[in-house]
């Protein structure tokens, strides 16, 4: 593969990523209550028996945002082991971690230093790991 797709063509942003939740109420209170994301749009599809929320940060027309999906006949999902996690960035990942914590969120990595330095800009990063309602990881990476 050595051409590359003419930008005219190119894709252009990051719509969403979607994952399928056993209990969207649940979902969308831990996403909004614990995370401070907003809900940014909703769509219910009866024909197709699911409902998509959309969760995030910004505006949902220029930002990448979750879609949190619920199918209405399947409750439980199995992860594959290709899934990594969803990242998202924080000012303090220590404070973000203990509130979420206290409030009995899953954490499933302590906020800490990464034992190793990125190759390409000689730092640490500074981190942790939490679980959703449905156990899907999140990263807490500190940014400032």
């Amino acid at each position: 593969m050595s051409a590359s797709v003419p930008s005219s063509i190119a894709p252009k942003r990051i719509l969403y990523t979607m994952l399928r939740v056993s209990d969207l109420d649940r979902s969308i209170a831990f996403y909004h209550n614990m995370l401070g994301m907003s809900e940014l749009g909703r769509e219910t599809f009866p024909d197709a028996d699911f409902t998509a929320v959309f969760m995030g940060y910004g505006n949902r027309k220029t930002d990448a945002v979750i879609e949190i999906t619920y199918n209405w006949d399947k409750r439980s999902y199995e992860h594959g082991t290709a899934y990594g996690n969803l990242s998202l960035a924080v000012d303090d990942v220590y404070a973000l971690t203990a509130y979420l914590e206290e409030n009995g969120v899953k954490v499933l990595r302590p906020a800490g230093e990464v034992p190793m330095v990125s190759t390409e800009t000689g730092e640490k990063h500074t981190l942790a790991f939490i679980a959703d309602p449905d156990g899907y990881r999140i990263e807490l990476m500190q940014t400032a």
